[in-house]
């Protein structure tokens, strides 16, 4: 059961209120909002002095890796370093063995889910076992609780089954179809972004144009057919500009891009080696100064992490056999704030709407990213901008160590998390 709490001292940046105020909370709901050191509420209190208390950040694409994949991560783990990023609700990617595309696989995930400090969404496929061959049953899966259909990690090739698919969850609301959008013959081998890098490393190369292709034809289905379009992970200035022109003409499309390919480029994979590679590869400096524009402007409407967890063995191998994929869930808050906030590019605001108001609104998910006013659900992160910290693998709570910024410092971390009214995470370590 909860019991009362009260935040104190900090300033209140939801995405409409910017101001300092105390924050008290009882049976998970906030329940007083008051001038500093005026509420009337008694409780456990959490000091945010010098901190931003937000709703809690919402990451519409990690892998926890279950069920198939717990070597290198599991549900318990990935949500550990969730709350610890002040995430209080993931969405997470059915790219798992088995895929998750049936009712059943969603229902035994939710219930690992249970106890787990966030709250975890599942994703489900669109088609049975990601083979783009027969669409799964969107209604049963809706009715158990998936909003996000995608066969991330791999695209949707066919145009009729992707029109499809649109027409199939036309009629739920809050549904949406989402692509990790590079076309597979034009991607077929490739290792990393096709240009100068790869042709110097010997290496096939994933190009540009191939996300660009599937983006385009999605958004024309999309039109067509009056659907809900994301695009994951979008790492090219091509696939920018038509989602900014789908959103001139009304469409229903959002994307989200990785604080990956908001910072690194095609350059850094040789110092990174394979916790450089990812899928879609990081691409080239254009690219990245096109998204983080976009990112500003609101054309790019959300951060996501594409949470990667790989197993050391997976990532120490060669760069063509290594597995594609970063960690990201933990250090999300703080590579945003520091390339963004503290660099004056961004305000806190916007902060808040890339990261938790808009995430939330594309995936359906209620009671978080939401106003924090009386009688909303108390999911709340306190983020600290003072707080600088030098990221170590070996320190992240994941259990593998694919991060692409190790040993690299940051300006501000996350101080508290608070999921439904209870705290998760007191000055940045977990609640036991």
């Amino acid at each position: 059961m909860n019991t009362n709490l009260i935040i104190t001292n900090g300033r209140l940046v939801d995405g409409t209120t910017d101001k300092q105020l105390d924050i008290g909370i009882a049976d998970g709901r906030v329940i007083e909002l008051a001038e500093p050191g005026e509420l009337t509420i008694k409780g456990e209190q959490i000091d945010a002095d010098g901190a931003y208390v937000m709703p809690g950040l919402v990451d519409i694409q990690v892998h926890f890796r279950t069920p198939g994949g717990e070597e290198s991560e599991d549900i318990q783990s990935g949500a550990q370093g969730a709350a610890l990023g002040g995430v209080t609700a993931c969405v997470m990617m059915p790219n798992t063995v088995p895929t998750i595309d049936n009712v059943a696989i969603v229902e035994a995930v939710k219930a690992l889910s249970l106890s787990a400090p966030c709250d975890l969404r599942s994703s489900a496929a669109i088609t049975i076992n990601r083979e783009g061959e027969r669409l799964v049953n969107f209604k049963e899966l809706y009715e158990a609780g998936v909003r996000v259909f995608t066969d991330d990690g791999w695209v949707v090739d066919s145009e009729e089954l992707m029109r499809q698919a649109f027409i199939g969850i036309r009629d739920f609301p809050d549904a949406v179809l989402s692509q990790h959008a590079e076309e597979s013959e034009m991607v077929e081998g490739g290792v990393i972004n096709e240009g100068v890098v790869s042709r110097r490393l010997g290496l096939k190369g994933r190009p540009r144009e191939a996300e660009a292709v599937i983006v385009k034809r999605d958004i024309d289905l999309a039109r067509q057919t009056d659907g809900r379009y994301h695009v994951l992970h979008m790492s090219t200035l091509m696939a920018l500009e038509h989602v900014i022109a789908a959103k001139f003409e009304g469409l229903r499309v959002t994307a989200e891009v990785t604080p990956q390919h908001l910072v690194l480029t095609e350059d850094d994979v040789e110092r990174l080696g394979t916790s450089g590679k990812m899928n879609p590869p990081l691409r080239l400096l254009e690219d990245v100064e096109a998204l983080r524009v976009g990112l500003i402007r609101g054309h790019v409407d959300a951060v996501a992490t594409d949470h990667a967890p790989h197993h050391p063995e997976l990532k120490g191998t060669s760069m063509a056999t290594a597995a594609p994929g970063m960690l990201g869930v933990e250090t999300m808050a703080s590579v945003i704030w520091s390339e963004f906030v503290e660099t004056g590019l961004m305000s806190p605001t916007d902060f808040v709407r890339r990261l938790s108001v808009n995430p939330a609104k594309i995936a359906g998910i209620t009671d978080h990213g939401k106003q924090v006013q009386i009688g909303a659900v108390a999911n709340l992160a306190v983020f600290d901008p003072s707080q600088s910290w030098t990221v170590r693998g070996e320190d992240l709570v994941s259990k593998s160590r694919n991060t692409p910024w190790e040993g690299r410092s940051f300006a501000g971390r996350i101080r508290h998390t608070v999921l439904a009214g209870s705290p998760v995470v007191i000055n940045s370590c977990l609640v036991s």
